[in-house]
């Protein structure tokens, strides 16, 4: 008598066995970016609307002080592993915790400026660093 159960979690294991071994360092840690941006009950960052209020989660890409004439300027780009958001902070030159590699989630209304997804002066919470 053949087996007619379906193989659905052995296959899956060892799709994702295969996986780990032929995808990227990079694409592995988008992955998990999105993952754990999902767990904690974050939209993501491709499916956020402009113009709505959106809670995303990641971790900090860059971090740049730009002076302006008028108004200083902090920005740092948040990739949760979908995609990325600008999150501009007004009137700021530096903010404890606010560095490159550092995980937080932020709340806040999404607009597009440049064609690039945008959050000004958002409501941030920081991640614990984990070793």
């Amino acid at each position: 008598m053949t087996d007619t159960l379906p193989r659905t979690h052995e296959d899956s294991g060892l799709k994702r066995l295969f996986r780990r071994f032929t995808a990227s360092d990079r694409e592995l840690d988008a992955e998990a970016l999105e993952e754990a941006s999902v767990r904690s009950g974050a939209q993501k960052a491709c499916d956020c609307p402009r113009g709505r209020i959106a809670t995303v989660a990641g971790r900090l890409t860059s971090v740049r002080y730009t002076p302006r004439t008028n108004q200083p300027t902090l920005e740092a780009e948040l990739f949760d592993g979908t995609g990325s958001v600008t999150l501009v902070f007004l009137g700021r030159r530096r903010i404890a915790g606010i560095e490159p590699g550092r995980s937080l989630s932020v709340e806040g209304r999404l607009a597009l400026r440049d064609g690039r997804k945008v959050i000004f002066n958002p409501f941030y919470t920081l991640e614990p660093i984990t070793p």
